[in-house]
């Protein structure tokens, strides 16, 4: 297992209203993957601790390791990065982890990805675009908004496709992703990842299985009060 480390916060930036990205410096990193995950640690002077599991969206090759934090109400790790946490400040960290959710780098996949669920998706997208890789990796994206969608602007240079459910588009009015939309975006893909809250992954999962693929072949991720 990982051991715990000091990460120092090098950059803090809100590309969102309710997210902050912070990217830390992290002496003697481990490499990692694209679709793991850290766990963030605090510590209280009283000795009490609280942690949660943040998806990397750096690459590997990336000098600083980035976390895309959303702020929850009432969620004591989120509010105190978002709102306490000051450049310079120092956290305990340990990872990298995961395996089940780690793109290989070879199989053709798609990304299905909701809200801060984009996070890993970017990690993969930064990493495909590294290695010349790109045609193995698409992404399909949805969020609310175009404001409120963390990265939306990288995952429109990368070519992914956007929909959002408050916003037309284009000629793509508002709403979810369609079985139609997403079966050109699935044609000789090997595998699915899907990352998002319980309710967005539920209805990812079963999109992608009217669409025609495999359910053996899908990939998930939840988080939130009833997710991991």
């Amino acid at each position: 297992m990982a051991a715990w480390s000091d990460g120092r916060i090098i950059e803090k930036d809100q590309p969102t209203t309710n997210t902050v990205r912070l990217r830390l410096h992290v002496d003697d990193r481990p490499h990692h993957l694209p679709g793991q995950h850290y766990i963030l640690r605090l510590r209280a002077p009283d000795g009490y601790t609280a942690q949660r599991s943040y998806s990397l969206a750096s690459d590997s090759d990336d000098p600083l390791l980035e976390l895309l934090v959303e702020r929850q109400p009432d969620g004591e790790v989120s509010e105190f990065l978002a709102d306490v946490a000051e450049v310079g400040d120092v956290l305990e960290l340990r990872g990298p982890i995961g395996r089940w959710f780690v793109w290989d780098t070879r199989s053709r996949v798609l990304c299905l990805v909701g809200g801060t669920g984009v996070v890993p998706a970017v990690a993969m997208a930064r990493t495909a675009r590294r290695l010349g890789r790109t045609d193995l990796l698409r992404i399909a994206a949805m969020g609310r908004t175009p404001d409120e969608l963390a990265y939306a602007p990288e995952l429109r240079r990368y070519g992914a496709t956007l929909a959002f459910t408050r916003t037309d588009v284009g000629d793509r009015p508002a709403g979810p992703f369609t079985t139609e939309e997403l079966g050109p975006l699935l044609e000789g893909v090997d595998l699915g990842y899907v990352c998002g809250s319980a309710r967005f992954a539920s209805y990812a999962e079963d999109l992608l299985v009217a669409a025609g693929l495999d359910p053996a072949a899908i990939r998930v991720e939840r988080f939130g009060p009833t997710g991991d």
